[in-house]
């Protein structure tokens, strides 16, 4: 994740309530994020080993172009992100359109070449 991500969108850090921050926390909070007419609610945090961002609106999951943006908000571009589809024992859902976005710290996420996924 890059480091300073939240910086180009602290503007829209929720500063109180239950999902309050402050730039204090740097890359940990919630952000209310105008993209394209829409508002989308973005929760970032960095622990635990893990870069993690969530994106959600209020009557549909984000799209795919949706999601690449606040990828390339938050990681830089030679990183790895992923969603993740867990073992459905681990599913958790609090949200019906929220999708999340992943990256372990200091380890490289595995990729098949990209023939396997498609022709360039």
């Amino acid at each position: 994740m890059k480091p300073d991500a939240h910086a180009a969108l602290e503007q829209y850090r929720v500063r109180s309530g239950p999902l309050g921050s402050t730039a204090a926390e740097g890359n940990n909070g919630a952000f209310i994020v105008p993209h394209n007419g829409l508002t989308f609610v973005v929760i970032v945090s960095d622990g635990e080993g893990w870069d993690h961002v969530s994106i959600s609106l209020p009557k549909r999951c984000p799209s795919w172009s949706e999601m690449c943006h606040f990828k390339d908000l938050f990681f830089e571009p030679h990183e790895v992100a992923m969603q993740l589809h867990p073992a459905e024992s681990e599913y958790v859902n609090n949200h019906d359109f929220c999708l999340h976005i992943w990256s372990p710290q200091n380890r490289r996420i595995p990729t098949p070449q990209s023939i396997l996924v498609g022709i360039r």
